[in-house]
């Protein structure tokens, strides 16, 4: 999802490939308010994107996206292969894109977690779409929490794991 060897400000620059050329003002305000938003691509602006953790690499790829100011943006499991501080971290930074006024569609296999921070979400299973509505509706429906998200005693009766705490709540581990 990056360009592992060009710096992370150079993977920032292919996101405004679609913006006409000559437009090197914007660009650079563009990247400035960006590396603002993610302080920590702004410490390794000019690191090598290969060298950065997988929720590092993830936020290049988020910023990246938005370089061209984009009215929707399509993630495709943004938690996927993150630890659980990075996959917090890139959700903070979701809630807050979507938040600034740009719609997001996100597929994304850690349903709980992508229905705390959605208005709406399908529930998909074997490519059928099984449940939709309100994300606040679809975490109460207690077809849906048994079916798909499972409880979370269950799944500590299940693994015999100890709760993990997620955001300073307990929370289902992943």
């Amino acid at each position: 999802n990056v360009l592992p060897r060009l710096a992370v400000e150079e993977n920032l620059r292919v996101g405004a490939t679609a913006r006409r050329a000559g437009d090197g003002h914007w660009l650079h305000e563009r990247l400035q308010r960006l590396f603002t938003e993610f302080p920590v691509l702004s410490r390794r602006r000019h690191q090598d994107a290969g060298s950065l953790s997988g929720g590092e690499r993830q936020l290049v790829a988020l910023a990246r996206a938005l370089v061209p100011e984009p009215s929707i943006l399509l993630l495709d499991e943004p938690s996927a292969a993150l630890s659980p501080i990075a996959v917090q971290d890139v959700f903070a930074h979701i809630q807050s894109i979507n938040a600034s006024g740009v719609t997001i569609v996100m597929v994304e296999q850690n349903a709980r977690l992508a229905l705390q921070v959605t208005d709406r979400g399908y529930v998909l299973e074997s490519g059928q779409n099984r449940h939709e509505g309100v994300s606040a509706e679809l975490l109460a429906d207690d077809r849906v929490v048994a079916t798909y998200l499972g409880t979370l005693e269950a799944r500590q009766a299940e693994s015999g794991d100890e709760p993990e705490t997620f955001a300073g709540q307990q929370r289902e581990s992943s």
